[in-house]
């Protein structure tokens, strides 16, 4: 590992923490079930109404949590192959396709309104996110090369306007990488654990970064970048049991391959970020094997941590508006959902 990156983690860690409000995420009594295995994403869609990926199931699921009910977007007419990015604009929802090579938007109740081919101009990249003046957002990584070495260089975050012009609007953090032997020779491998900056834009084209190395949340608009507060959290070992619960999700046969791949040996301060409207981000933060309990940290438009929201058991947040989020509960049989409202829990022992 880079030592400017476990030096940051450590500053971090070892700052004294202020009195951090707090809030817990309690489930709604009304789960709902759906025919999916497995959900990596999901995005608000006005009111009560979310929108749910499952990449395993190659589905995108539409629900509506005060109705109680649920569409899976058609799948039949081919027009979905393999969902693999899921974001939106007021009431439509866009995926990313890598086998159609193309996102395609489509209206809350449904039916498909428009498809935006892969750019050649960016090596084929889809779009990552869309401003309401019809600007587009890529994420674009580094030629990675042969080797692989080529990740040591830094993403790049582009924006397409309707005119065309493209212009980068931020920089990401490279990879955290490093060189292996094997039957091929050796080669540049990503570090397991590693962590990566999140970022996200919101409707008026201004677009926040969270940065995995500095642990803080900047945002970015035409009169700069306004650098967010350092967050305080845990240092996080990866363990034995990490290790060996990473290889156990091979088949037999490449988990001897799994097991000489590079770990990093701490955990990142956070594995996924979301925007929450009007101007909130909220950050899932790492968490050890024996946590009892799911953190979140809320960061806003300031870059200052408003509240560590927790959720309890194993159960995840995947997107929230200013009034309740969805929340996937824990199943061993299917995925099921729930609405989630915060309860203020500041100063409770």
């Amino acid at each position: 590992m880079p030592r400017p990156f476990l030096a940051c983690l450590l500053l971090a860690a070892c700052t004294e923490p202020a009195s951090i409000p707090t809030a817990r995420l309690v489930p709604g009594p009304d789960t709902l079930r759906l025919p999916i295995v497995e959900a990596a994403d999901g995005v608000w869609l006005g009111e009560s109404r979310f929108a749910l990926l499952s990449p395993a199931d190659n589905a995108v699921a539409l629900i509506d949590l005060a109705a109680g009910t649920f569409r899976i977007l058609d799948q039949s007419s081919g027009e979905l192959q393999h969902p693999t990015g899921l974001f939106a604009l007021g009431d439509t929802v866009f995926v990313s396709d890598w086998a159609r090579r193309r996102a395609t938007a489509w209206t809350a109740e449904g039916s498909l309104a428009r498809s935006i081919p892969a750019s050649d101009t960016l090596r084929g990249a889809l779009p990552r996110a869309i401003d309401r003046n019809g600007a587009l957002y890529y994420e674009l990584p580094p030629p990675a090369g042969r080797d692989g070495s080529g990740n040591r260089d830094s993403a790049a975050v582009v924006r397409v306007r309707t005119t065309g012009e493209i212009d980068t609007v931020a920089r990401l953090a490279p990879l955290d990488i490093a060189e292996v032997a094997g039957d091929q020779g050796r080669r540049f491998e990503r570090r397991v654990f590693s962590g990566d900056d999140e970022w996200g834009v919101l409707p008026d084209g201004r677009l926040w970064v969270a940065r995995t190395y500095q642990n803080r949340v900047d945002w970015i608009d035409s009169s700069g970048v306004d650098e967010g507060a350092r967050l305080v959290d845990r240092v996080l070992e990866v363990t034995r049991v990490d290790r060996e619960r990473f290889v156990e999700r091979f088949p037999t046969e490449l988990r001897a391959s799994a097991e000489r791949l590079p770990f990093s040996p701490i955990k990142p301060p956070f594995v996924r970020g979301f925007t929450v409207l009007p101007d909130e981000v909220w950050l899932e933060k790492s968490r050890s094997v024996y946590d009892s309990m799911q953190l979140y940290h809320r960061v806003g438009r300031d870059g200052e941590l408003i509240r560590e929201v927790r959720l309890d058991g194993w159960d995840r947040a995947l997107a929230a508006s200013d009034r309740q989020a969805l929340i996937v509960l824990a199943d061993s049989i299917g995925i099921r959902v729930v609405a989630g409202n915060g309860v203020d829990v500041t100063g409770e022992e």
